[in-house]
């Protein structure tokens, strides 16, 4: 293992606060990785992480050592990638919401393969919020607000929550007309979901909330969108899910004019002064690929 590996190794290790985190993001096993953190040790002549039963923290020597590690290895990647013909290269980790994902992020990661032969994108399809530095991931795409200030954000469009029913169920029960009137109707909900099993209406965050008790819970949407279209209940979705469903008329809307604020749909990416020249690329060419997407404009589903 040359030198410069060696810090690579360390400076995941500081980011991740554990050997298995910094395993898992580099694809190596713990013990190399504890290897090479005890190789570096040595030749530094000094103990450079705390070792604690939550998560190893640096020492003075080892804060000092990770942020000039990470400059030099910013260097090194820019001094390669500034070579007249050099491409880029090596393993990038995209994480997204499983049905976006699905539809629209593996178009935009083909695509991406296409424009860039020597990288390899692995994507990570989950409807939780995977945490980038432990998960070992450089991209999310994230729809909703984001509790990670620390955290680069580019934002790309945009998506409603909608409130839905089969023309089935509207003829057999009618449709509410007022947020109110859904504690009289059966509704169908997604248990992956936190919070209390509540929808808030109203075009402010402070709008009124009308608590629900779901007839049928489910743990992923394309079974929430089966039991809608098969008139089991209303379903709130996000306007993307449904946009197919809306326009063949499986799905009809209902309470539009009582819609909350529309959802932020954002590139996430670990933020510092020196990031790695693919996840920029991806970056820059995802975004571009989603101006284009219809279903995330602001003016999708009004």
């Amino acid at each position: 293992m040359d030198r410069l590996d060696e810090l690579a190794i360390f400076v995941a290790v500081i980011d991740g606060g554990s050997l298995a985190v910094a395993a898992r993001r580099l694809r190596r096993s713990p013990p190399a990785v504890s290897r090479a953190l005890a190789a570096l040790e040595d030749r530094a002549g000094a103990r450079l992480v705390e070792r604690t039963t939550r998560r190893l923290s640096p020492t003075e020597a080892g804060r000092v050592l990770a942020e000039r590690a990470r400059l030099l290895l910013a260097d090194y990647d820019r001094m390669l990638s500034g070579i007249a013909g050099t491409p880029l290269r090596g393993l990038l980790r995209v994480t997204a919401p499983v049905q976006f994902g699905r539809r629209h992020v593996a178009p935009v990661v083909t695509s991406f393969l296409d424009a860039f032969s020597e990288i390899q994108v692995e994507l990570v399809l989950n409807d939780r919020n995977l945490d980038l530095i432990e998960e070992g991931l450089d991209i999310a795409i994230r729809i909703g607000p984001l509790s990670d200030s620390a955290l680069l954000v580019r934002r790309v469009g945009e998506v409603r929550r909608v409130v839905v029913a089969s023309p089935d169920y509207v003829a057999r029960l009618g449709a509410p007309q007022r947020p109110a009137d859904l504690a009289r109707h059966d509704s169908i909900f997604n248990s992956l979901r936190s919070g209390a099993q509540e929808w808030r209406f109203g075009p402010t965050a402070r709008g009124p909330v009308v608590r629900l008790s779901p007839r049928l819970l489910v743990n992923d949407v394309e079974s929430q969108l089966l039991a809608a279209r098969a008139g089991r209940g209303i379903a709130r979705f996000l306007s993307y899910q449904v946009a197919d469903d809306l326009a063949a008329g499986s799905l009809m809307r209902l309470l539009a004019e009582f819609e909350p604020p529309p959802l932020p749909v954002q590139l996430v990416a670990r933020s510092g002064p020196h990031m790695p020249a693919k996840v920029r690329a991806f970056l820059d060419h995802a975004a571009a690929a989603f101006q284009e997407l219809a279903v995330i404009r602001p003016s999708a589903v009004k």
